[in-house]
């Protein structure tokens, strides 16, 4: 995409309709793939999110749009129904002059605006045990509030971005290539994925046979995605909503297991510092079905684990696809990098898979 232009950024922020007549803006927040802006009052009152859509990521930005709008409409009825804060517990979306979800700047970009969630604080890290509980607690409401949306009605931003069987197909495709011909020093590597050919297919087959139901899912929770009130410390606001999609509670349980029941990074070269920590898969557990058991029955409970499982398991898999094929897909700083985030997360895998029996114990009674 081009870069943004101070003249581009002044006609994407005179098309939306705010409130109030709009100054100045500036680059905000750590996000790594849409263009994000704070866009003052010119009376400095308030502020409002602008960003630029990533249209390589995201090719419909219409049908991206289509379900934040959903989503969040949905959420404010839901959340004003219980008599909470819809200005501040959810996105509020921000339509253009002419009425529109989004602006298009004639050069291949789209632009959305959101209302400002003003004293909140985003985690990038777990600090403490309360922190992972409270980010827990608020995906889990999150999917609780969802439960009665008609998930098949969304959107698929991503295209089979969590169909585990595919990641692995591709896979093997990218193996049989072999084009930078780093295939012969992964043995251990490839072997612990095709050990795990089978595991791959259970999600997607329990949902194809009706077992479990499809569900709203973010697709994408990271602390980070979790706006927690700077007074309160009690997470309040799901943001980044690009990937909400159709798909499977375990997806999205799974992906803050596999981001947040470790202690180590997600590049850590020497594999003996890494450990799956059952204690913080205990916490983030509690937290989540404080907020959504009661919308799961014990199928959906017992693929929680099963989403650990597999949630870790694909993203190694594609750092090792990615490795395969020249490191194009994820950033790297270093060579190996992506060899050494795979690893870690079969890691991770491999220590799920000795504790998978108090997983699933755990899910099933807290």
């Amino acid at each position: 995409m081009k870069p943004v232009t101070e003249e581009l950024l002044r006609q994407a922020a005179a098309a939306f309709a705010f409130d109030a007549p709009a100054g100045e803006a500036a680059r905000y927040g750590a996000g790594h793939i849409n263009d994000t802006f704070a866009v003052w009052a010119a009376d400095r009152s308030k502020r409002w999110i602008l960003q630029r859509i990533n249209t390589d990521t995201f090719t419909d930005p219409a049908g991206l749009m289509e379900n934040v709008a959903g989503v969040t409409s949905y959420l404010r009825r839901q959340i004003a129904a219980r008599g909470g804060d819809p200005e501040r517990e959810t996105l509020n979306v921000i339509p253009t002059r002419d009425g529109k979800l989004y602006y298009d700047d004639g050069q291949g970009g789209a632009w959305r605006a959101y209302g400002f969630v003003e004293g909140t604080v985003c985690l990038q890290k777990v600090e403490n045990e309360r922190d992972f509980y409270t980010v827990a607690e608020t995906f889990g409401n999150f999917q609780k509030q969802l439960a009665g949306y008609p998930a098949a009605t969304l959107h698929e931003t991503i295209a089979r971005f969590h169909d585990t069987p595919n990641r692995y197909a591709n896979f093997e495709k990218a193996l049989a290539a072999d084009v930078m011909g780093r295939a012969k020093a992964l043995g251990p590597e490839i072997a612990f994925i095709r050990a795990r050919e089978a595991d791959c297919h259970v999600l997607v087959d329990q949902l194809a046979a009706g077992v479990l139901p499809l569900r709203v899912t973010h697709n994408d929770t990271k602390l980070n995605n979790v706006l927690i009130d700077a007074a309160s410390g009690k997470g309040i606001c799901v943001i980044d909503l690009d990937t909400v999609m159709p798909g499977l509670s375990a997806y999205d349980f799974g992906d803050s297991i596999r981001f947040g029941a470790n202690d180590c990074a997600e590049d850590e070269p020497d594999q003996s510092k890494v450990h799956f920590s059952l204690h913080l898969y205990e916490v983030f557990t509690r937290g989540y079905m404080a907020a959504a058991g009661s919308a799961m029955d014990e199928a959906e409970r017992r693929s929680l684990p099963w989403g650990a499982k597999l949630m870790t398991l694909e993203c190694g898999i594609r750092f090792l696809t990615d490795y395969l094929e020249g490191d194009h897909y994820f950033k790297i700083s270093r060579p190996d990098q992506n060899l050494d985030r795979a690893r870690t997360q079969f890691t991770l895998v491999a220590g799920m898979e000795r504790d998978f029996d108090e997983m699933t114990r755990l899910a099933l009674t807290l």
